[in-house]
């Protein structure tokens, strides 16, 4: 066999299938993945025009991040320790009032893929204005990437009414359509904060365009009580009647379950992201995962933005699932390293309807393949390789990222973002920012 790219790793982590593969070697060609063997195999059966030996890492594949707001990336740390309504209200809105526009939503949206790539993340779920923006940066940084289109009840920098909202989410579909890269999701913001008939619109166009609904459901106690204050059932119920609970859907935080709530969700196949560190830093509550897991509810994890994380940190969010669940269910066992990566892998790629493209190492998908060093201090010794990834490995240790086969992350160096250009951006805007907010 002659490929473009051979790795040799001292561990490869399929996900697909039970356990760690030891010794062995990954073969790149074209985009794909064209082999997965014993070394020995792969060193006297696969040519090869490059060859990467990588001991002492482990190969895995490219983690998925299902829910983000990348461009808020600029607004880490502007209003920290806050509950979430005070902090969108009084904070965040007024601040994207003033400062989004396709500038801002360019430069934060770099920022968050230079973040995501040194963390291993290739792939990103996204709700924010100016989708077309953040769909354009992804591409020319050669992330895969789920662009929301966005849509709420009051006027935005993005469009004026609701009937604008759903021109300009047409058009970005069409725009990024049959796009290697760039994938479109209806992206209406929450229950509270869209009204019915824009949202058994959505119902409508999802199904005709055969794309997912991203939404946040269920993220507080005051968010389900002010729906039944509002329409008189809990949020999950309205949006049922609205014929939006089905395979399509992404539901993101759902800390505020009740079990014939999970059971409608296991039975009409929708799908759960699982945000830890932003649910616990705004005090939002916690998301049952076993629970659902247990129900047969497909869970993924994200992190949410930067400014309610406060990072983008896909292996810390795996590690906070893995702990905050077992101290939930008082079971050590509970959402093991395994599962947790799953999670972060192959359950994302499943709630985007990407599972037969990425997820996991599997000969014939794109090789979006993450190499993390556990050689350092911090992973040594190794007894368990997954473990010691979800467990102890920081994001520092990932070395290496491709994407559909593209070194995007080389020995820790970006190869398809200025770094240098995009911190420089980083700090204009927090000058301009504290100017005003000053």
């Amino acid at each position: 066999m002659q490929v473009e790219l051979l790795i040799h790793a001292d561990w490869i982590v399929p996900v697909d299938s039970a356990g760690v593969l030891e010794s062995h070697s990954i073969a790149v060609n074209d985009g794909r993945i064209a082999a997965i063997a014993p070394r020995s195999e792969a060193e006297s059966q696969i040519s090869a025009e490059r060859t990467l030996e990588l001991k002492g890492h482990a190969l895995i594949p490219g983690l998925v991040n299902t829910h983000t707001h990348a461009a808020m990336s600029l607004f880490r740390g502007l209003a920290d320790d806050l509950p979430l309504m005070t902090w969108l209200n009084d904070h965040i809105w007024p601040a994207e009032g003033r400062w989004v526009h396709e500038e801002f939503v360019a430069d934060g949206s770099r920022l968050a893929f230079a973040e995501m790539l040194r963390s291993g993340t290739t792939c990103f779920n996204d709700m924010y204005f100016f989708p077309d923006v953040t769909g354009r940066v992804a591409a020319q940084a050669g992330i895969r990437a789920s662009i929301g289109l966005i849509l709420i009840d009051f006027p935005s920098a993005w469009a004026g009414d609701t009937d604008t909202y759903f021109e300009k989410a047409n058009a970005v579909h069409d725009q990024f359509r049959g796009d290697p890269l760039v994938r479109t999701a209806f992206a209406p913001h929450a229950p509270y904060s869209v009204s019915d008939a824009p949202l058994k619109r959505v119902a409508k166009l999802a199904n005709e365009l055969q794309i997912p609904v991203h939404m946040h459901v269920h993220e507080t106690t005051a968010e389900v009580q002010g729906g039944i204050d509002q329409f008189g059932v809990r949020p999950i119920e309205r949006l049922n009647d609205l014929g939006l609970i089905d395979r399509s859907l992404i539901a993101v935080h759902m800390t505020q379950l009740q079990p014939h709530e999970i059971e409608l969700f296991a039975e009409n196949g929708a799908h759960v992201v699982h945000c830890p560190q932003s649910n616990l830093k705004l005090a939002s509550g916690y998301c049952p995962v076993s629970k659902l897991v247990d129900a047969g509810v497909n869970v993924a994890l994200g992190t949410d933005g930067a400014a309610s994380n406060n990072d983008l940190d896909m292996l810390a969010e795996m590690q906070s699932a893995a702990l905050q669940a077992k101290g939930q269910q008082g079971d050590a066992c509970a959402l093991p390293a395994e599962q947790a990566l799953q999670m972060a892998t192959l359950n994302g790629a499943r709630a985007l309807g990407l599972e037969d493209e990425i997820g996991s190492l599997t000969v014939g998908k794109s090789a979006d393949i993450v190499a993390v060093d556990l050689s350092q201090p911090e992973t040594q010794p190794v007894y368990h390789p997954l473990s010691q990834i979800v467990y102890a490995a920081g994001r520092e240790q990932v070395r290496h990222v491709w994407i559909n086969g593209r070194h995007v992350l080389n020995d820790r160096a970006l190869t398809s973002i200025d770094l240098g250009q995009t911190l420089s951006r980083a700090a204009a805007w927090r000058e301009k920012i504290m100017e005003i907010t000053a």
